[in-house]
This record gives C-alpha cells, sequence and structure tokens, in this order.
C-alpha cells in the first residue's frame, strides 16, 4: 500500500456501505466513494452496515448492488453486519449470493447464539465486532468491562496471556473471524499475538457461561434513517 513497501495482495481491505448510502444506485456510488478513499479499485470485502428494518425495501437493493459489484470483480466477497435472523431469512428469500459473512456484536457478555448458529448452517462465517468487549459499558452499570472479568482473568493467568489475548483465542477457537480495534502499536501486536496457546474445553465453557445476553450497541430494529441516517462525503 502507498509508502509502506507492503504490497496491494498482503493488506485484505474491509469496508461498510452506511445506511445513509442504501438503495442500488446509491450502494454503487457508495462503494465508489469508498474505493477512492482508499485509493484502491478493488475491495476484498465490501458489507451493509446494518439492516434499515423500517426500510428493508431499500436494504435488499443495496445487497443487490453489492452482488452487481461481486458479479464485475469490484469487490470480492460481499456480506452484512447486525443482521438478526429475520433479516437474514428475508435477505436470503431474494438474495442470489449469500453473505460471505455477517459481522455482529460477539464477545463473552453478548454472545448472540442464534444468529451465530443461523450463519453457520447456511455457511455465512460470523465476524465479532467489539470481540474484547469494549462495548460492555452496560448503561445501568451492572456489569463492569470484560477486561476485568475475573474469570477471564484466571484463564489468562493460567496461560501467561492478558484477558483481551483469552477473548480473541476463545472466538478463534468458536471458528468466528475476530477483528479488535486499537490504534495503539503495542496493542496492535497484543492482539495478533494469540496463536501459541489454546484454550481447554473447560476454559472454553468457563467463557461460555459469561453470557448475560445485554447487548451493547443499539438494538438493530431500533436503526432508522432518522435516528442513524448521516451523510457519508464524497470522496
Amino acid at each position: 500500500m502507498h509508502g509502506s513497501g507492503v504490497g496491494r495482495s498482503e493488506v485484505f481491505l474491509e469496508t461498510k456501505i452506511w445506511i445513509s448510502d442504501y438503495g442500488y444506485d446509491e450502494t454503487l456510488h457508495g462503494f465508489e466513494k469508498s474505493a477512492r478513499k482508499l485509493g484502491v479499485d478493488q475491495i476484498d470485502l465490501l458489507i451493509l452496515h446494518q439492516a434499515l428494518p423500517s426500510a428493508f425495501d431499500r436494504t435488499l437493493q443495496a445487497y443487490r448492488a453489492l452482488e452487481t459489484l461481486l458479479a464485475g470483480g469490484k469487490v470480492r466477497a460481499i456480506g452484512v453486519s447486525n443482521f438478526m435472523v429475520e433479516h437474514l431469512t428475508r435477505l436470503l428469500e431474494r438474495a442470489t449470493v449469500v453473505p460471505a459473512v455477517n459481522q455482529i456484536e460477539c464477545h463473552p457478555y453478548f454472545q448472540q447464539r442464534e444468529v451465530q448458529d443461523f450463519n453457520a448452517e447456511h455457511g455465512i462465517l460470523t465476524q465479532a465486532w467489539s470481540p474484547i468487549g469494549g462495548i460492555t459499558f452496560y448503561r445501568d452499570g451492572s456489569r463492569g468491562s470484560t477486561l476485568d472479568d475475573p474469570v477471564i482473568g484466571d484463564v489468562a493467568r493460567t496461560h501467561g496471556k492478558t484477558p483481551a489475548q483469552v477473548m480473541l483465542r476463545w472466538g478463534l477457537q468458536h471458528g468466528r473471524s475476530v477483528i479488535p480495534k486499537s490504534t495503539k502499536p503495542s496493542r496492535i501486536a497484543e492482539n495478533i499475538n494469540v496463536f501459541d496457546f489454546e484454550l481447554s474445553a473447560e476454559e472454553m465453557a468457563a467463557i461460555d457461561s459469561l453470557d448475560s445476553d445485554r447487548r451493547g450497541g443499539p438494538e438493530p430494529d431500533a436503526i432508522t434513517l432518522q435516528a442513524f441516517g448521516r451523510e457519508i462525503p464524497e470522496a
């Protein structure tokens, strides 16, 4: 990539279409905006940021645009994000290409097993956003951060790893893609250093048991253009 000395083939680029750019022509243009900003001709994975339940026809048109981009070689894979079972069901009734990925909030305190099972049943990879629970600032204060969870902390000490590394390893061992966010080089290095240890079945089960079924992000059915729409600037 530009100025890095790293070849384009060594970088996997994934980005999203925001709900304000849903609709067939709008989504095609949304791709052009992203590609220009990234300085590339092709994006590896392009996904819809979430379902728009109040305007699901626009969601379906946006996905049809992704299918067009895929057929034309503009993107290498397409998918969705924050789609619940009902949204996936409606999409699959109309789609010609099954989404490669459904990116959802998924961490020890919120595991969305029903959605994960549906994804697996249909050959859709679950990709976890907030995989180390960075969004676990529960509004009523009844749960703290996953990073301070004693169960996760005990597992981390056993392996000489950090709680974040344990949560990432837990996600990987469940077969998920995990995409932690950091701007700090030291944290990025820590987050990738998860391939030299393995959690036992008992440790996996202990972390599985932490599910509170409490979402940190917005409710998918609350997503409307009025509440969440914003203009995505041109390149």
